[in-house]
């Protein structure tokens, strides 16, 4: 009797739309399949939904495209049942690398504390780990009750709370839009929706828009729940300040000029107990950078296949570009149904992936489309005073990094690093780096580090052997 070729083993870090299209797609081909992410319950952020302890009564009224969410729910939970999926939850991968041997190690640790570790090894990889905000310091930013606007979606998404009764909504993009509907659907006053873009911009992408009804229609049921709360809304119009003492109270505001200065004498402030301010999102690319996947720009770079330029390793979703739910799915699609057929056959099955590969380039055309719509007021460090923090983990002020470009010579992100330690802490950069270029005057670029998150030294310095075994339903056996 001949022995059975051992099944590939595919590993899917990140269980959002991209992740959780990319596992069904490969786990349908008889590929094996472990899905990793770190959230207790698939999803991500866009399809984020209430803990089960709270029971929520309505949980869909809070999304917009709850039938897909529940159409990957049950596909993942069926392949899980039926042995072709190991979805691995509450696993926050640190490090990718090569080997032993062939294929690939993924080392995670495990739990909301972060301290147990855990080892997958896999043949292949596809990398679905998103995007996170981009953050944009002002006078007052770091007062309890200013909110990322993902962040205020997460909380009336997760735990069904908001941090105030009052909520101004602020920034730039199309994410405006469903989180002041949201806030408004669940009884708190929106008393302003602050958009940066103009209308006029808006209108000089008609035809993109009118070749996505589905979008327009999307947008238009927004703009209608806007209408039915009574939220004001101001476009051209950005946040200047945010105010109070131990908390946020106001917040001012003011018009733009056509260049993206604000107007003398335009300011008005508007009482409010939460801030959610958002200025879009970036390509969340550490993992694939321990790699050394060569970026595009900030974002992972892939073929038509949605492989990287590193063999066994695709990537998908937000990673690869910021383009909203809709293309993440069509993008993990892709890299499932390729994987699959890489690791199978050794040959690419393109007809498998035609239609989703169709929808993929519409869906980055209308992407690029918001993309030059939808961008920060182009003078916005001007309203950065210079006793404002910039670096919240270093406590390092806009004053500080002005210094070090005026008085010191510093031209980039990294040596304003060194001079005055902006970046040095937890996030390791994350959040303040678009802050520090935006006072040099210099562009983002990708920062490769040697791991994905913080790591326990007792982890580094005395990691038990673990063995990757379907059997053991934690990924955490230890050899």
């Amino acid at each position: 009797m001949t022995d059975r070729a051992p099944v590939p083993h595919l590993a899917v870090v990140g269980a959002g739309p991209a992740g959780l299209a990319a596992a069904l797609a490969a786990a349908a081909q008889g590929v094996r399949v472990t899905l990793l992410d770190a959230a207790p319950q698939a999803g991500g952020q866009f399809h984020r939904r209430p803990a089960a302890a709270l029971r929520a009564r309505r949980p869909q009224a809070l999304h917009h495209a709850w039938r897909t969410a529940e159409r990957l729910r049950e596909s993942l939970e069926a392949h899980v049942q039926a042995g072709r999926v190991r979805h691995l939850t509450e696993h926050h991968v640190w490090c990718a690398e090569p080997g032993p041997g062939s294929g690939f190690t993924l080392h995670a640790l495990y739990g909301p504390g972060q301290r147990e570790p855990a080892e997958v090894r896999a043949d292949a990889l596809v990398l679905a780990t998103g995007g996170y905000e981009k953050v944009l310091p002002f006078p007052g930013w770091t007062l309890p009750g200013v909110v990322t606007a993902g962040g205020a979606q997460a909380m009336l998404k997760g735990t069904l709370t908001v941090s105030g009764r009052t909520a101004v909504v602020a920034g730039t993009g199309p994410l405006l839009l469903p989180v002041a509907a949201g806030l408004a659907a669940a009884g708190v006053t929106v008393a302003a929706l602050v958009e940066s873009a103009g209308p006029k911009a808006l209108l000089r992408r008609t035809p993109v828009w009118a070749a996505h009804p589905a979008k327009l229609a999307e947008g238009a049921r927004y703009a209608t729940a806007l209408l039915r709360h009574r939220v004001p809304v101001l476009t051209r119009h950005t946040v200047v300040e945010a105010h109070g003492t131990d908390r946020l109270e106001a917040v001012t505001v003011a018009a733009l000029d056509a260049g993206g200065r604000v107007r003398p004498g335009t300011g008005r402030r508007i009482p409010c107990a939460t801030l959610a301010v958002g200025h879009g999102m970036l390509p969340q690319t550490d993992l694939a950078e321990t790699l050394g996947c060569p970026m595009d720009g900030l974002a992972v770079h892939v073929d038509a296949e949605q492989r990287t330029d590193v063999p066994g390793v695709w990537a998908a979703g937000e990673a690869t570009r910021i383009g909203g739910a809709e293309l993440s799915l069509a993008e993990g699609h892709i890299a499932g149904r390729s994987a699959a057929a890489r690791l199978r056959d050794g040959r690419p099955d393109p007809a498998g992936w035609a239609r989703a590969a169709r929808a993929r380039d519409r869906l980055r055309a209308f992407a690029a489309a918001l993309e030059s719509v939808y961008t920060p007021p182009a003078h916005w460090t001007e309203q950065i005073t210079d006793d404002t923090l910039v670096c919240r983990c270093e406590e390092v002020t806009a004053g500080a990094v002005r210094e070090a470009v005026t008085e010191l010579g510093a031209g980039d992100v990294r040596t304003v690093k060194l001079l005055t330690r902006a970046g040095m802490g937890w996030c390791q950069g994350r959040m303040c780096a678009p802050a520090v270029a935006g006072l040099v005057g210099c562009a983002l670029t990708p920062t490769r580090r040697p791991f994905a998150r913080p790591v326990p030294l007792g982890v580094l310095a005395g990691r038990p052997d673990h063995r990757d075994d379907m059997s053991d339903p934690t990924g955490r056996e230890s050899g």
